[in-house]
């Protein structure tokens, strides 16, 4: 795979609302435009990022631009962060100023789905194929994206660290839930008191609070400087809390339905899907493509292995291009 310092990367950056929500959009290529209205150089595939939560696009910049590259920048690769999660640009709000009302409760976990859904049915031709790749919470959302959508032509989808199951019994959903679920209005006044703080000092805050890793990746020190954002909390913490008490049984007939389209990426110290996830879902579906990290990975991976990431995923993916 080659390195993304080796030559610049292109890359596009949009605010847009869709649902009526502020969303943030990284593309990576030269593709700005893949409606059906383009001209006919349309690629045949993109590779669309569905992210955890927080569902911060920025945190997939290096992962997006070394996935690109490891694919030779065939095809683009867009992120699209979840509605509400980004905290838009000057002069833009967090919600359209609009009398229509595009979807009720766009911030929950079922407005997040219907959310990837419009703007892939609005922003990407019918005719082109897709690869989706989900981390955490995002693998939920692309399973319901798939039953409710069976019209996507989709490739592959890549499910990493997948909570898809028991949240709130895995050993950090225990933790969390009473927080999330009864407890987040207290977080408010804190993130509100600091939002006030200069750029610099909330940048410095994180690195402090991420001093523990060896490596972390720039992006995501300034990417998360975001989360000193009342508003972007409250959506984050209101779609978690939802999270807990909505992601409860595995949707195994989706599983079994699409299982030659799915590859699954477990880890073996994740404290929101445990190893015995994967061991249970593993002898559910004998067939599936169902893989156990070995490299100690963390859940959040985008904090300081993107691009080891990026360079297994073009791996695992290269029998699928050769054939396209």
């Amino acid at each position: 795979m080659r390195s993304v310092s080796e030559e610049p990367v292109p890359l596009h950056e949009e605010f847009i609302y869709c649902c009526g929500a502020a969303t943030h959009v990284l593309k990576c290529g030269p593709w700005k435009d893949l409606s059906k209205d383009e001209s006919k150089n349309l690629p045949r595939l993109l590779f669309m990022i569905i992210p955890g939560n927080p569902g911060l696009a920025g945190y997939y910049r290096t992962f997006i631009q070394a996935l690109y590259c490891g694919l030779n920048q065939q095809y683009p690769v867009w992120v699209v962060s979840h509605a509400g999660h980004c905290k838009p640009p000057s002069g833009m709000e967090m919600i359209e100023d609009t009398d229509i009302k595009e979807l009720e409760d766009v911030f929950g976990l079922n407005g997040q789905v219907e959310h990837k859904l419009n703007f892939l049915k609005k922003n990407v031709s019918k005719d082109i194929k897709l690869v989706l790749i989900a981390h955490s919470i995002g693998c939920y959302i692309t399973l319901e994206m798939m039953k409710r959508a069976s019209e996507l032509q989709v490739l592959r989808s890549v499910l990493l660290f997948p909570t898809i199951e028991r949240m709130a019994q895995s050993p950090q959903g225990k933790l969390m839930t009473p927080l999330l679920c009864k407890l987040r209005y207290i977080l408010y006044m804190p993130v509100y008191l600091l939002s006030f703080l200069p750029e610099g000092v909330k940048a410095s805050l994180v690195r402090f609070a991420l001093r523990g890793m060896k490596t972390c990746d720039e992006s995501s020190i300034t990417t998360s400087v975001n989360l000193f954002s009342v508003d972007c909390i409250a959506n984050i913490l209101y779609m978690a809390s939802q999270e807990m008490m909505k992601v409860v049984e595995r949707d195994s007939t989706t599983i079994k339905q699409n299982l030659k389209k799915l590859i699954f990426y477990y880890g073996t110290g994740d404290s929101w899907c445990p190893q015995h996830y994967y061991d249970e879902i593993k002898m559910d579906f004998p067939d599936g493509d169902i893989r156990l990290c070995e490299k100690g990975l963390r859940h959040a991976f985008v904090l300081d292995a993107s691009k080891e990431m990026a360079a297994m995923i073009t791996d695992w993916l290269q029998d699928d291009l050769t054939k396209l």
